[in-house]
């Protein structure tokens, strides 16, 4: 499967339709964007600032409910953290929960031993890598966070690691094991474009143990994060009443969509309220 998200490739093989009325459903960024700041000029003309870097990921950090010492790191869009992950544990046998979105799979299979797609939980304790997207797409599965903890601590005390991929997690905190980032054999990724409905930001942080995030931020280099995204990261992690009434709306919206759909003998088998 192609990951989604360019209409102007599906417009130039099936045409504009009426009014160019195309609608992406395929990668859950929300429709009502978070209201961008004002930025200064300076931004723009310098590079970005260690200070500015700091606040976002304390922002990041509060926002998501970590710990005040959880060792966390940001990069231009969670997707290169994706490719990156891949260069930190070469040679593993790899097991990716599916069916999810393709990129993860095939990140891993340029350096891993072997990718396997599994269908259960209890098929992943045996990897060197697990992966899960949690709440996943497109099928919205979501994993309670405990079964997700017991699972890391047991590839840890085998040198093992499980990545999170949270990307679709901001709308129901009780869904995150983000509150135990930092243990051993843990990474959890966030995406900041699909809630705040700023997918062209290109914002993505990983949480985990000093050692993962040091090596991944040695492969970002300086500077990864540009500067206006920074300043838009800083505000929109930080405005707390708005994410409040964005998951309130959305909620609202999604079982308006259950109703409609549930009229038609359509049944519900997952999702949250940004992807059904």
């Amino acid at each position: 499967m192609k990951h989604g998200g360019d209409i102007s490739r599906a417009m130039a093989e099936f045409g504009d339709g009426p009014g160019k009325a195309w609608l992406d459903l395929s990668t859950g960024i929300a429709p009502e964007p978070y209201p961008l700041p004002d930025i200064l000029s300076a931004v723009w003309q310098q590079l970005p600032q260690a200070g500015d870097y700091a606040r976002l990921l304390e922002a990041a950090k509060s926002a998501y409910g970590a710990s005040d010492t959880c060792p966390i790191g940001a990069a231009p869009g969670t997707l290169l953290l994706i490719q990156l992950l891949p260069l930190l544990r070469s040679h593993a046998d790899v097991r990716v929960l599916g069916p999810t979105y393709s990129e993860q799979a095939i990140c891993w299979q340029r350096t891993a031993r072997q990718v396997s797609i599994v269908a259960s939980t209890e098929a992943l304790s045996g990897a060197d890598v697990a992966i899960v997207t949690n709440p996943n797409n497109p099928d919205g599965r979501i994993i309670a966070p405990e079964g997700l903890h017991a699972l890391a601590a047991q590839l840890a005390d085998r040198g093992g690691l499980l990545i999170i991929d949270e990307a679709f997690a901001d709308v129901d905190p009780t869904i995150s094991a983000v509150p135990n980032a930092g243990q051993p054999g843990l990474v959890i990724l966030r995406s900041f474009g699909k809630f705040f409905g700023l997918a062209g930001v290109r914002l993505g942080f990983a949480l985990g143990d000093s050692k993962e995030i040091s090596a991944l931020e040695q492969l970002l280099g300086p500077w990864a994060v540009p500067g206006p995204a920074l300043v838009i990261g800083v505000q929109a992690l930080g405005d707390s009443n708005w994410s409040a009434v964005a998951r309130r709306r959305y909620q609202e919206q999604s079982q308006k969509l259950d109703t409609l759909l549930s009229s038609f003998g359509l049944e519900l088998v997952g999702g949250t309220s940004l992807i059904r």
